[in-house]
């Protein structure tokens, strides 16, 4: 098992870098006029355009201008400092006060998932062609077929405004009651999947030869389901789970953007439209190691799932 963490941790290492690369290449590429996007229609001051360009090298052009910025940007980031946005903001403190909103999104989205998903996703595959499973397929192909930028508008016109169950906005300090109806939106497709692949993984293995092994030695049906069926069954769901763990931290720019929730995937989104580079690339950076390290957690999970899972 240690060999291979640390040959997964080896792994994470080339995948950050690389992916930080692309990102920074992506960002250089389609880079137009970044001080004046980030001005919008207000003039830009020579003075002011001299300083933004000599502090960000935004004067060095051509592949070598790229890779010098790039490993500039490196050389920062493995001190620590996660550098300036164009609004003279440290990208650490704009992650700092954004990533407590994010994690309460992410996590109220994933409890929403794992609560009502698993669970319903368990009972269909137990009682598979019964009107409560054909009833669940039915709601998550929905559910899937709409996709978020039409289902939070909506859930935040009915459920916000017209019927005023929930806030319709999270404001600058958000509480858990104003994040609880985009947390539902927001984990109404991890549930859906989640509910749809507990299902598939419970039934299938509900005809697997162990589980008439189990039978034929008398025991009874909650404890084949409990203890040698679920836990065979929840492997792939952790999967899901764990890498959609990472989806959600980085913030769905959509929910929080319908929400008007400062965290980090409105402030990526803010970043992209005003072409601000060193922000889109250190929430990138975050974002990814987050990425990596809840890979790393599931895998090792595997093990503790199925004993039968080795790492060599």
């Amino acid at each position: 098992m240690f060999r291979y963490i640390l040959r997964r941790l080896l792994q994470m290492v080339l995948a950050f870098f690389g992916t930080t690369l692309i990102v920074y290449a992506l960002m250089f590429a389609g880079q137009g006029d970044p001080i004046q996007a980030l001005a919008g229609e207000r003039p830009v001051t020579a003075a002011q355009r001299a300083y933004l360009t000599e502090k960000y090298h935004l004067d060095a052009t051509g592949v070598g201008g790229f890779f010098y910025r790039y490993f500039d940007y490196v050389r920062s980031l493995l001190q620590g400092d996660l550098g300036q946005s164009l609004t003279g903001r440290q990208i650490g403190d704009i992650l700092q006060a954004a990533w407590p909103v994010t994690v309460k999104l992410a996590l109220i989205a994933l409890a929403v998932a794992i609560i009502f998903g698993v669970t319903a996703g368990v009972i269909a595959g137990i009682r598979r062609a019964s009107i409560f499973d054909n009833s669940t397929l039915v709601l998550t192909l929905l559910v899937l077929g709409i996709p978020t930028i039409v289902l939070a508008p909506l859930a935040q016109y009915f459920l916000g405004v017209r019927w005023q169950l929930f806030p319709p906005t999270a404001g600058s300090e958000p509480t858990f009651y104003a994040l609880l109806l985009p947390g539902i939106v927001l984990g109404s497709l991890s549930l859906a999947t989640a509910l749809r692949l507990t299902r598939t993984s419970v039934a299938e293995n509900l005809r697997a030869d162990y589980v008439r092994t189990a039978r034929s030695k008398g025991l009874v049906k909650r404890r084949i389901v409990t203890v040698h069926v679920l836990r065979n069954s929840l492997i792939p769901v952790v999967t899901f789970l764990g890498v959609e763990l990472g989806n959600l931290m980085s913030g769905a720019i959509i929910t929080e953007g319908v929400f008007n929730i400062p965290g980090v995937g409105f402030n990526l989104f803010r970043g992209i439209r005003t072409e601000d580079g060193p922000l889109v690339v250190g929430i990138v950076s975050v974002l990814v190691v987050v990425y990596l390290i809840s890979n790393l957690v599931v895998d090792v999970l595997y093990a503790v799932l199925d004993p039968r899972i080795r790492y060599e």
